[in-house]
């Protein structure tokens, strides 16, 4: 998780211009990326209230965010990442490498510091430190480069991921690293064995740092993204309902059989690729819609900027006040919506106030320095 870079702004984040009470979005920032940022949030904040699985359709659409929120979240953060470093690929460019290790610290060791609280969910923030540190020696490597690793990731991540299963005997139990666990347990959480493996995961946020370096303010590109984005979701899940009805279901255990599936956080091509796709047609609906999210959206794209804030507030507010519950569907639509409402206004007051938010301020201690 990373600040929105998209100003023309120097490498360690620092907004165009001085601060003040009602300073507007700085000149030439991307909102669509906020705002699509701001759906992030929203769907994982759904998705961890939960309940999940229920059935009818007022629960498929409850579950309509899980495995999709987090993948576009992941997916944004290798956009950001690509913006903060945008002047590093210049000819003569430095890459803010002290950035990128500060904030990879941060939230590697601050997503394993809330992982000990009770609020019941798989904390992200280890992962997008580790994705952060591991980005660095392609921060500046060539376009196609990027691109050609993360789609053999696409594809090499799941394979490895069940020949590490199928090797060892051992399937993954999905457990969440936390700052309690040894430093092996730890890594082998985060890599391969957690609800984000990174052996998977990488293959978004790569894609990510790829889309940074498109020129996402031409029309073109955007409505580019919005149909081809549309066509991976519905295709990719229609292959898998195909190949699925032809060659049966994936059995419980881990197995080959297993690369049918289109399931969200099943860690499969065809999940990531119907995920990505919809993170893709959301972030180009939003750009395109750039004029409509500017004067009507304003409350996604204040909730946008204070990405970090919300969700470490959100597993807060989970752990001290809504944990047990909530026990039924209503319950859950009720919660999400009241939290979500909650923390779109108070982003919103907050940006009215001072255009970065408090641990969007941390995040970019070192550029400041």
């Amino acid at each position: 998780m990373t600040d929105s870079a998209d100003s023309p702004a120097p490498a360690g984040g620092a907004p165009a211009g001085p601060p003040g009470r009602g300073t507007p979005p700085s000149p030439g920032r991307l909102t669509g990326l906020d705002a699509a940022r701001a759906v992030a949030i929203l769907g994982m904040i759904a998705v961890n209230v939960g309940p999940r699985g229920e059935p009818g359709l007022a629960g498929s659409l409850y579950d309509l965010p899980v495995g999709r929120a987090s993948i576009l979240f992941v997916v944004l953060a290798g956009v950001g990442m690509s913006l903060l470093t945008r002047s590093a690929r210049e000819p003569g460019g430095r890459l803010p490498w002290r950035t990128v290790l500060w904030r990879s610290a941060l939230l590697l060791v601050g997503g394993l510091a809330l992982q000990e609280l009770g609020h019941e969910v798989s904390v992200i923030l280890a992962v997008y430190g580790v994705l952060f540190l591991l980005s660095l020696p392609l921060l500046k490597a060539p376009t196609t480069l990027v691109a050609a690793l993360a789609g053999v990731m696409a594809v090499a991540g799941p394979v490895a991921w069940i020949g590490i299963q199928l090797a060892t005997g051992t399937p993954f139990q999905f457990a969440d690293p936390g700052l309690a666990d040894d430093p092996p347990h730890v890594l082998h959480r985060i890599f391969v064995s957690g609800p984000y493996p990174v052996l998977v995961w990488c293959a978004p946020f790569l894609l990510g740092l790829v889309l940074g370096r498109a020129p996402l303010r031409e029309r073109r590109l955007q409505r580019r993204l919005v149909l081809w984005g549309l066509v991976a979701t519905v295709g990719a899940y229609v292959l898998s309902q195909v190949v699925i009805l032809v060659a049966g279901q994936p059995g419980d255990a881990i197995g080959w059989d297993r690369l049918r599936s289109a399931v969200g956080h099943s860690q499969m091509p065809l999940w990531l690729v119907s995920s990505v796709g919809g993170a893709l047609a959301v972030i180009g609906g939003f750009l395109w819609a750039g004029r409509l999210v500017e004067r009507r959206l304003g409350m996604l794209v204040s909730a946008g900027r204070l990405s970090l804030t919300i969700y470490v507030a959100h597993l807060v507010i989970l752990a001290g006040l809504v944990r047990p519950e909530p026990h039924t569907l209503a319950g859950g639509y009720l919660i999400t919506v009241l939290l979500s409402a909650v923390l779109l206004v108070l982003a919103h007051l907050w940006v009215r106030w001072r255009p970065v938010g408090p641990l969007e301020q941390l995040l970019r201690l070192p550029g400041r320095r």
